[in-house]
């Protein structure tokens, strides 16, 4: 039984596999590979783009998708998370999809071992889908010429699970990754140890890197009070038009995007970014982890 906790879970093999099964999908309608096949997802933390992505990717395998509100489950009549895993599995899924607010949750539902998990975000330690398919985003841009390639992390990093996979797996896979944020946003311990370029400011690294991944600003998130407010932090973070000139960087961002504080009105517009393109990648790049999970594992 294999699972997706995070993308250290797969091999080298596995991630080429997923990537080469992405583009397929992606050019190809898909066949009903997961038909009599059903999922659940447990989602304690409100979604939008991963919960819908997991969802239609599922349906456009043929499998079924049964949805459990944690709001109204048994949780709240004080059932361990464990036993209303149990009671779940004992239903005889075939996976579950679970999202929740501490790091180590998908791993110790995992580890009971009665059904595969996948890891939809947890924490701010660790969101594979959304690793892999910003991977996935970066290769078809650069047309699978991504090693050596720059990619500025910007943003509040400390808090994003986003950013802490995508460190792991970039690196992995031969990209350079640079780290752009207020002291207080820069994570203490840098995953697996590595020792990535940090800087302050935006404008000092515009004209060193490829790809530009900016994160959603979580101020609320912060006992300190680092700016005024949302415009201050924009004012020095913000991908703008300005900013960018006529650099051939790919702008990327994982959602929501918080507008003129993340990135501005005009650079969402820009053909450089792709922050639509990653949404659509994402059914893709999910659909074929529920194929690696559910059938060739």
């Amino acid at each position: 039984m294999q699972h997706l906790v995070d993308t250290n879970d797969l091999t080298d093999l596995q991630i080429q596999n997923l990537l080469d099964d992405t583009r397929t999908f992606k050019n190809n309608p898909p066949a009903q590979l997961l038909k009599d096949k059903l999922l659940i997802t447990l989602f304690f933390e409100a979604s939008t783009r991963t919960r819908s992505s997991f969802e239609v990717a599922a349906k456009r395998l043929g499998a079924s998708v049964v949805h459990l509100d944690p709001s109204r489950s048994s949780e709240k009549k004080g059932e361990s998370l464990e036993d209303t895993f149990a009671n779940l599995c004992a239903m005889e899924p075939d996976g579950v999809i679970v999202r929740h607010s501490k790091n180590s949750t998908p791993k110790l539902l995992a580890d009971m071992q009665t059904t595969p998990v996948m890891n939809a975000g947890a924490g701010n330690y660790a969101h594979p889908t959304q690793a892999l398919l910003d991977l996935f985003t970066m290769v078809e841009h650069f047309q699978g010429n991504i090693k050596g390639k720059t990619v500025a992390i910007v943003g509040d990093i400390v808090s994003s699970r986003v950013a802490s996979s995508g460190i792991r797996l970039f690196t992995r896979m031969g990209l350079n990754v640079v780290l752009v944020a207020p002291e207080q946003f820069m994570p203490k311990n840098l995953p697996i140890g590595q020792d990535l370029p940090q800087y302050k400011r935006l404008e000092d690294v515009m004209d060193k890197v490829d790809v530009i991944m900016s994160l959603r600003a979580q101020l609320e998130r912060h006992e300190k009070e680092l700016f005024e407010d949302y415009a201050d932090y924009a004012n020095q973070y913000c991908i703008t038009k300005e900013r960018m000139g006529d650099k051939n960087i790919l702008l990327l961002h994982p959602g929501p995007v918080m507008r003129n504080i993340d990135i501005s009105d005009q650079m969402l517009e820009d053909p450089r970014c792709k922050v639509l393109t990653q949404v659509k990648n994402g059914v893709f790049m999910r659909m074929a982890i529920l194929k690696l999970l559910l059938l060739d594992a």
